[in-house]
């Protein structure tokens, strides 16, 4: 069964984000407080731990949850196989997939602490289409 294991925030776009208890996800927004929230297609951007489980096999050192600025850090999910459109419950949400992966922009923390991002291979976002809270444990269906 796929889960979350960590909700995480930050309040500038580029910043490595941290753990919080739970998130309040706004419908059409995003997390609310993030930096990343907007009305725009990559409200929510979501990291499996198998990626960071990668990156510590490269030899990067110190990673965890938020590092690479992903607001929900899962596992059971190979989430960048996921189409473009895939729904999925997660928590109290309900959140559609809009894009797999990014460009990953120039002096990027991220990259410049860690020496790699995965976020850019690995990651994907979702707009929020049900808002609610997502807290570390809650279960993400595939609708």
């Amino acid at each position: 069964m796929a889960k979350v294991i960590a909700v995480n925030i930050s309040e500038k776009k580029g910043e490595m984000k941290h753990p919080i208890e739970k998130g309040l996800f706004k419908e059409e927004h995003g997390l609310i407080g993030d930096a990343h929230a907007g009305n725009w297609h990559r409200q929510v951007s979501l990291l499996g731990n198998e990626s960071i489980e990668k990156m510590k096999k490269m030899g990067s050192k110190g990673l965890c949850v938020g590092n690479f600025a992903e607001n929900l850090t899962t596992e059971g999910l190979v989430l960048y196989e996921l189409p473009v459109g895939t729904k999925l419950k997660i928590g109290e949400t309900t959140m559609e997939v809009t894009q797999i992966g990014k460009e990953c922009h120039m002096g990027c923390a991220i990259r410049e602490q860690v020496g790699d991002c995965i976020m850019p291979r690995e990651g994907i976002f979702t707009k929020v289409l049900t808002g609610g809270y997502i807290k570390a444990g809650d279960d993400i269906e595939i609708i």
